[in-house]
């Protein structure tokens, strides 16, 4: 039975550093190139090499985007990949004493991670959601830069004033333009229309929360309530220890979709019925805005998966 390979590779703009556990053979002919140059000739050599090679995971950590090329290139060319959260890889490092950072030696501690916790391998988007994924950050961008412009509105002196008020009304204009072309590629697909669909059908949740769901929560329909919860963030700690019980909390997850559902929930918690009475029952018990909160995001989430997971609109929803 031959040997599994890891391999980790650490991402950065202009190259990626490679390490491989077990370590190659010092004699050994066509080893790993231990750092490549980041763009598509590089890419492709390391593809090639690693192919050669047949390593049993390739293991990276998200980096604002700088990983996604290699990761998709990677896996159409049918290699197992993962792509992981580098807080996890950092406290990984600390648990095994590496207490150093260098561009090399995290990519040591990125093939020791994949051997030891074998994360989950990544799926390759599908050329549509791509899109989606890609419109969604833009927009997102935008959302930003117009709140950082609103804000500037109170400080500003007179004769910039204008100016800002002008780069708003323009940042007003791109943001509708994302979501018209968002709806449309939606709308027009014919897998993501049914998902659109059921999703808009549930009060509290509109058409910015669906398009965050379908763009950044691909999962959703596809686990159980425990998993998605815990993907999301959403899932309660324990913090107990002898007779002392301590607080629940979250912690992790995918912030932007955290984000999503807090707006939606803020909409339901007025006008759904299940989401509403939650709320109103925790508050009157004298839980926090925030514990209550958490708790119609996770409920509203959980209602969101079973009806994408039966493929039944919000009116028979209610009724489970």
């Amino acid at each position: 039975m031959s040997e599994e390979i890891f391999i980790g590779v650490d991402v950065c703009k202009a190259w990626l550093d490679l390490a491989q556990v077990p370590a190659a053979p010092a004699d050994k002919s066509g080893a790993l190139s231990p750092r490549v140059d980041n763009d598509e000739p590089g890419r492709a050599a390391l593809v090639s090499q690693l192919k050669k090679l047949g390593p049993t995971l390739v293991v990276m950590e998200a980096t604002g985007g700088f990983e996604a090329a290699l990761a998709s290139e990677l896996c159409a060319a049918g290699i197992a990949v993962a792509v992981v959260n580098p807080k996890k890889v950092r406290d990984f490092a600390r648990a095994t004493g590496v207490l150093a950072k260098t561009d090399r030696l995290d990519a040591q501690v990125l093939a020791r991670f994949a051997q030891a916790i074998r994360p989950q391998v990544y799926a390759l988007p599908g050329e549509t959601q791509q899109e989606i994924i890609e419109l969604v950050d833009r927009r997102a961008q935008l959302v930003t830069m117009r709140a950082q412009e609103k804000n500037r509105l109170s400080t500003v002196k007179h004769v910039a004033r204008t100016s800002v008020r002008q780069h708003i009304e323009w940042l007003d204009k791109r943001i509708k333009e994302i979501d018209r072309d968002l709806d449309g590629r939606l709308k027009d697909s014919t897998i993501y229309q049914p998902k659109y669909e059921l999703l808009d059908s549930v009060p509290g949740v509109g058409r910015v929360t669906v398009t965050m769901l379908l763009g950044r929560l691909p999962e959703l329909g596809t686990l159980d309530r425990k998993r998605l919860t815990a993907l999301v963030g959403l899932a309660p700690f324990a913090d107990d220890s002898g007779k002392r019980r301590g607080q629940r909390y979250i912690q992790g997850g995918r912030a932007d979709i955290r984000t999503a559902m807090y707006m939606a929930a803020l909409t339901a918690k007025r006008c759904n019925g299940p989401i509403k009475a939650l709320y109103e029952r925790l508050r009157l018990a004298g839980k926090p805005f925030k514990v209550a909160m958490t708790a119609c995001m996770r409920k509203l989430l959980i209602i969101l998966n079973a009806i994408l997971k039966t493929g039944q609109p919000w009116r028979n929803a209610e009724a489970a």
